[in-house]
């Protein structure tokens, strides 16, 4: 198997935890054009994780070998689930230009990552692949950075307790807005923060989306607590509608 899909220890409380599109962004210093592109960004990324979600039982039959689930299938699903999802296409002609370009990049890094797994995908004789929702969103926000990391960063991280992976620990404002915003309980749910700051010596707008655990999540991240889930890690006891992880913008400015 593939070194890095090999990873299975990645960080897998993203899988199947959702947020509704288009939620309210709350926080000082609000970008509305900034925040525009990071929900189309986080929101995109939704939809590729979805469909490699719906296509688990396809990725892991033992007894087929070519899927056809390509870089350009996945990318034209995601496309569609997008629109479905937010009422407009994700590549919307009436982009701004440095946005269209984000989008774009993000797609390519979708097309990159299933591409470049497709040994793996296609291997007859073995189950679980290990190509799950939140490797493939981890990959996907890798290649992202080498294409975009300039102007914009995406990533999925979670509280401190539900951390699979030690990549996707979150820095110290997202771990401060993980817990005295959003794990509040007087937080809006599905609302996102937003702030303008200093990220490695350049002013950027940050934006951490919350996401919340679906009944689709439990076989990984419910009950019992530390039973071992088909990753390899102890289950967290999670319930639907608990806090499971946060997408994590930033843009340059």
């Amino acid at each position: 198997m593939n070194g890095r899909l090999g990873l299975v220890g990645a960080f897998v409380a993203a899988v199947a935890i959702s947020l509704s599109v288009g939620a309210p962004a709350l926080g000082a210093n609000g970008n509305d054009e900034a925040a525009e592109i990071g929900t189309r960004l986080a929101d995109m990324l939704r939809a590729g994780r979805s469909v490699v979600s719906a296509n688990q039982d396809l990725i892991n039959d033992p007894s087929i070998g070519d899927k056809n689930f390509t870089g350009d299938f996945l990318v034209a699903q995601a496309q569609n689930l997008y629109a479905e999802r937010t009422g407009q296409p994700a590549l919307d002609p009436s982009l701004p230009d440095d946005q269209k370009r984000l989008v774009e990049a993000q797609i390519q890094a979708m097309r990159i990552v299933v591409d470049g797994h497709q040994n793996d995908i296609n291997k007859e004789g073995i189950g679980f692949k290990g190509f799950i929702p939140a490797v493939f969103a981890r990959l996907v926000n890798e290649e992202f950075a080498a294409l975009a990391g300039e102007q914009a960063l995406v990533r999925v991280t979670a509280p401190i307790g539900l951390v699979r992976n030690r990549k996707a620990r979150p820095d110290d404002w997202e771990k401060d807005v993980l817990e005295s915003r959003l794990l509040d309980p007087d937080w809006e749910t599905g609302a996102a923060y937003t702030e303008v700051l200093e990220f490695e010596g350049r002013p950027a707008f940050r934006m951490l989306l919350p996401e919340y655990y679906r009944e689709s999540c439990l076989s990984c991240h419910g009950g019992p607590v530390g039973e071992t889930d088909i990753t390899g890690y102890p289950k967290e006891g999670g319930k639907v509608g608990d806090l499971g992880g946060a997408i994590s913008i930033i843009i340059f400015q």
